[in-house]
């Protein structure tokens, strides 16, 4: 049985952890089955995502001592994801979108290896692995988003993002650890640090195949045969790309601060994955729990949270800018950044559903220009630190681009509430507009 304050079945109470573990192992399997296939390729996949996003700065910067050529490369990766994202809309028509998943899994392996192959990076060889990796993210997000909208509603979206991101921040606590260590021995062990980057390169491809035999298992449906490219938008759509291009200001920062701020302040790749698991813990657990037992009503405040924290995080930074500075800003990303992507996610995806339906257009439509509204925030975010850098220093870039950047996305807060009020207005999709696989699913039910 299901009710409004909690969505999710009943089950008998067990007590001790073993019991507990066994109602939420019972929970999963209650879910569809197509959702689970999607949860579990996400959390093999989520392996290789702390290496493909915070090891790669590390290695640029090691062979080049170049912090420009660290956010070069992440605006080369971002400006390849919208383009991919317009050639996947297109390939979805001829292609399983279950196969374009798993090869934009394994482009994320290839980029890695071009940028191991290359015998001394540069701008040319950096940007165009950067936009290999980007042709990678923009099939594997484009694929991603869309199925966890047909295979969601937004009943259970609180507890599918909830344990998708209890698996990425575990992961992100497991693998910098373990990962960092061993770059710091294979100076060691195998004679030069680069070669224990390409073992790790292998150890991605490997993830990558895992995942994409998994995903091969579930049944996904691809988006309908029909127009996805507009121009004009419902108000409610327009005041949302404003939301998304604030949250792109931010995304090429967290991926690359970590690496440059704690290789400059605190050493080198094993104290980089060290202080990467700082909070962790903690994190996984929270995003978890909120996402079993919140409503879809208190998104907004876990949104709020997460920006405030991020912000908190680039004043100490600013202040401090030492070793001091450094952990308390890892520790406010590390809590802040996945409460945020927690919140953010649901919100847009009942935007989709809500604009879809009241404008009679192919959801992905609007996941496609959704991506255009991050890259024009993550243009401007990246553009701001390059200029910065090159026009001032390294440090200054370092120090207070962070903080900028933390306190312009709080205006993200006032944004989200107005949209969350307007969706509730609008009117919501029926039961018979939704997906067949939205509507099929039992776990938890609205």
């Amino acid at each position: 049985m299901f009710n409004k304050m909690n969505p999710f079945p009943q089950t008998k109470k067990s007590h001790g952890i073993f019991g507990r573990l066994r109602n939420e192992y019972l929970l999963f399997r209650s879910c569809s089955h197509s959702m689970q296939v999607l949860l579990v390729t996400n959390m093999i996949f989520s392996f290789a995502m702390p290496v493909v996003y915070m090891f790669i700065g590390a290695y640029i910067l090691r062979n080049t001592s170049s912090v420009s050529m660290v956010v070069t490369y992440q605006l080369a990766s971002y400006t390849g994801i919208p383009l991919t994202f317009l050639l996947s809309g297109y390939l979805m028509r001829h292609v399983q979108i279950k196969r374009l998943y798993s090869l934009g899994m394994l482009l994320c392996g290839v980029s890695m290896t071009i940028m191991m192959s290359i015998p001394k990076l540069d701008l040319k060889g950096v940007g165009i692995a950067g936009l290999v990796l980007g042709l990678g993210f923009g099939l594997f997000w484009s694929s991603r988003d869309f199925l966890a909208l047909s295979s969601t509603n937004d009943g259970n979206r609180n507890y599918y993002f909830g344990l998708d991101s209890f698996f990425a921040i575990t992961t992100s606590l497991i693998v910098p650890i373990f990962v960092g260590w061993f770059l710091e021995g294979s100076a060691r062990w195998l004679g030069d640090i680069n070669r224990g980057y390409h073992v790790v390169t292998g150890g991605v491809f490997a993830v990558a195949i895992l995942a994409s035999l998994v995903v091969h298992r579930g049944v996904f449906v691809n988006p309908p045969l029909s127009r996805f490219v507009f121009f004009r938008f419902h108000p409610l759509w327009r005041r949302f790309l404003i939301l998304a291009v604030l949250k792109g200001l931010a995304q090429g920062y967290i991926v690359t601060a970590p690496a440059m701020l704690v290789t400059r302040f605190l050493g080198k790749e094993g104290v980089l994955g060290s202080v990467q698991g700082v909070g962790v813990l903690f994190s996984a657990g929270l995003v978890y729990l909120i996402g079993r037992n919140i409503r879809p009503e208190q998104r907004i405040r876990v949104f709020a949270l997460g920006l405030s924290l991020f912000a908190m995080g680039g004043i100490a930074n600013a202040a401090l800018f030492n070793s001091t500075g450094v952990v308390i800003f890892m520790v406010c990303l590390l809590l802040g950044s996945p409460l945020l992507d927690f919140a953010y996610a649901p919100i847009a995806l009942r935007v989709v559903d809500t604009v879809s339906a009241l404008e009679g257009r192919n959801q992905f439509s609007y996941i496609f220009n959704h991506e255009f509204g991050l890259f024009v925030g993550r243009l401007a975010g990246c553009g701001l630190f390059i200029v910065l850098a090159n026009k001032v220093s390294d440090v200054v870039a370092l120090r207070y681009a962070l903080m900028v950047i933390g306190l312009l996305q709080l205006l993200s807060i006032p944004v989200a509430r107005w949209i969350e009020s307007h969706s509730n207005m609008a009117v919501a999709p029926s039961k018979k507009e939704e997906p067949a696989a939205a509507v099929a699913l039992s776990c938890p039910a609205e």
